[in-house]
C-alpha cells in the first residue's frame, strides 16, 4: 500500500514548528510505528517544499522529544514513545518555573504520602536494608557536618523502587532535582543534619513495621523539616539584607 506523502507548506513563520507538525502528522496519517525507516531527507524536503536544513532542525526537534531517531548513514526512524525526554526536560524547567519553593514540596509530598502504602505492600526485607545503609551513611555525614543529598536522592529512590513503576521512579527524581535546583538545597544552612537523619531513620522504622499510620505522618513530619530549613534560611537572608 503506497504511503501518503505530505502538502506544502504554505505558511512562512516559525517554519521549524510546521515542519514538525507535518512530520506527526505524516506519522500518524501513514500508521507508521516504532522502528519505522522515514523516506531519505531529500525526499521529505521534497513533499514538504522545504529545504534540507529547514528540515533537520525539524527532525532534530523531535529527536529531542522523542519522536525520532537518526541513525547515522542508516536514517531516520520513528521511535518508540517513552516519558524520558518530558521527564528530563521538566526537571530542568521547573526549577526555574515554580517561583515558590513550597509548590515543590508540596507536590513531592503529596506524591509520596499518597503513594507510600502500596511501598508498605510490597517492599522487600532487601530493600528496607539497602535503606538502612543509606541511613547510616546519612548519619555518619551528619556527625561530621556534611551534606548528604545523594544518599537523600537514593533514599526516596529505594522507598518507592518496590512498586516497579518506571515513570513513578522518574517523577520522584524530577521533583527531588526540580526543588535541589530551585532551592539551591544542597547548600543552604540546615541548622539540624540529625534531625534530618532521625526524619530518615523513623520512615524507615515505620515501612519496616508495616504501620502506614505511622509511615505517612513520618513523611509528613520529613517535610514539615524541609520547609524549616527553608524558611530559617529566607528569615536569616532578610536579616543580613537589612544590616
Amino acid at each position: 500500500m503506497p504511503l501518503k506523502t505530505m502538502k506544502p507548506l504554505t505558511r512562512a513563520p516559525l517554519l521549524h514548528v510546521s515542519v514538525q507538525e507535518s512530520l506527526r502528522a505524516y506519522i500518524n496519517d501513514n500508521g507508521l510505528k516504532p522502528g519505522t525507516l522515514l523516506p531519505a531527507e531529500s525526499e521529505l524536503a521534497t513533499q514538504l517544499g522545504v529545504s534540507r536544513n529547514s528540515l533537520r532542525e525539524g527532525i532534530k526537534a523531535l529527536e529531542s522529544l522523542g519522536v525520532l531517531e537518526s541513525r547515522r548513514g542508516v536514517g531516520i526512524f520513528v521511535k518508540a514513545f517513552s516519558f524520558e525526554p518530558l521527564l528530563d526536560n521538566l526537571a530542568y524547567g521547573l526549577g526555574g518555573a515554580l517561583r515558590q519553593i513550597e509548590e515543590v514540596i508540596e507536590i513531592r509530598r503529596t506524591l509520596e504520602v499518597g503513594l507510600i502504602g502500596k511501598t508498605l505492600e510490597t517492599i522487600s526485607k532487601d530493600d528496607i536494608a539497602e535503606l538502612r545503609a543509606a541511613v547510616n551513611r546519612m548519619k555518619a555525614h551528619a556527625e561530621r557536618g556534611e551534606a548528604f543529598a545523594e544518599d537523600d536522592q537514593l533514599f526516596h529512590r529505594l522507598l518507592f523502587r518496590c512498586q516497579q513503576n518506571e515513570t513513578l521512579s522518574r517523577l520522584i527524581d524530577v521533583f527531588w532535582l526540580a526543588f535541589y535546583k530551585a532551592s539551591d538545597f544542597v547548600n543552604l544552612d540546615n541548622v539540624d543534619p540529625m534531625a534530618t537523619w532521625r526524619d530518615h531513620a523513623a520512615i524507615v522504622d515505620a515501612v519496616e513495621a508495616r504501620d502506614l499510620e505511622e509511615a505517612r505522618r513520618r513523611l509528613d513530619h520529613h517535610y514539615e523539616g524541609i520547609a524549616r530549613v527553608i524558611a530559617n534560611n529566607k528569615t536569616s537572608s532578610n536579616v543580613g539584607g537589612t544590616q
